[in-house]
């Protein structure tokens, strides 16, 4: 098997991971969210840093956290959290199908922010993707009586997430260690909250520990963030990049299947009018892409 082909199922796999982990979320519903966020903090901390120990790149971690790097990765670090966040709140609370809206809509949102901040220019394709995505979002707004918050949240979120990290010349393990080791002392301050009471939190709220199965699953998320990310990584050294763009899309695909026909969410006349804008839309920029 060449390396391409094993690239293409690296990028498989983790785009696969991604769409069928509302399911893995959904399991743990009765933790609230922020506390799922930090459990997943901290074990993908544990992860990365497993992954950076074997590979004896400490030092770069090290390293990654000195100077201007510092701050930049400490406002990623923010950024991916509040996508992190966005997205376990959506699978809890019944809005997994806007949660793939907004995954679908980034690489056009990735779109707009090239053009506002680095001056880049739009095709017609492009521009008529992005049109489409504004119709198909002002469409929604109007139909349901608000914006799609949630789906914007995600694919705003994602997007500054890309342009920061195209000011960091750093690999996407130590990067990512390096921003889950800046939050880890918030995520930790927390859990220790719940655990034995800070803040005015009641001791003993914490759900680690009561239970072994809530357990297991949350210390599991450190795999399941840094595994994917890990194959994505393999992949993005040995395909092209308008083939890891077009697979990008099974990640929304199979989230939005498994909102709509796994956990049962209503689709309303006026999503069944946006998807079709905004699968459209996508094929006008995949379509770009690839001419180029």
């Amino acid at each position: 098997m060449s390396d391409t082909v094993k690239g293409f199922w690296a990028i498989v796999a983790a785009c696969t991971v991604w769409g069928l982990s509302g399911m893995y979320y959904k399991m743990l519903a009765a933790v609230p969210p922020l506390e799922v966020l930090a459990h997943r903090t901290l074990w993908s901390l544990v992860f990365f840093g497993a992954v950076l120990i074997v590979q004896r790149r400490v030092g770069a971690l090290a390293a990654a956290l000195r100077g201007r790097n510092l701050g930049v990765l400490a406002i990623s670090a923010l950024v991916i959290s509040i996508n992190w966040f966005g997205f376990i709140w959506s699978v809890q609370n019944g809005r997994a199908v806007e949660a793939s809206l907004g995954y679908y809509i980034f690489p056009l949102v990735a779109v707009v922010l090239g053009l506002v901040v680095f001056g880049e220019r739009l095709d017609r394709l492009q521009g008529a993707a992005v049109a489409l995505a504004a119709l198909a979002v002002g469409g929604l707004t109007w139909g349901l009586g608000a914006a799609p918050w949630m789906a914007l949240l995600l694919a705003g979120t994602f997007g500054a997430y890309g342009l920061i990290k195209k000011r960091l010349d750093l690999g996407p393990v130590v990067s990512v260690t390096a921003e889950v080791a800046l939050l880890a002392p918030f995520a930790l301050g927390l859990l220790l909250a719940l655990h034995y009471g800070a803040f005015g939190l009641a001791p003993g709220s914490g759900h680690f520990g009561a239970d072994w199965r809530e357990s297991a699953l949350l210390a599991f998320s450190g795999v399941l963030t840094g595994g994917p990310l890990m194959l994505f990584s393999y992949a993005a050294r040995r395909v092209r990049m308008a083939t890891l763009g077009l697979v990008q899309y099974l990640n929304p695909t199979l989230q939005f299947a498994v909102a709509v026909l796994v956990f049962g969410e209503p689709l309303t006349q006026w999503h069944a009018m946006a998807f079709p804008l905004i699968w459209g839309a996508l094929a006008l920029y995949s379509l770009a892409s690839l001419r180029r």
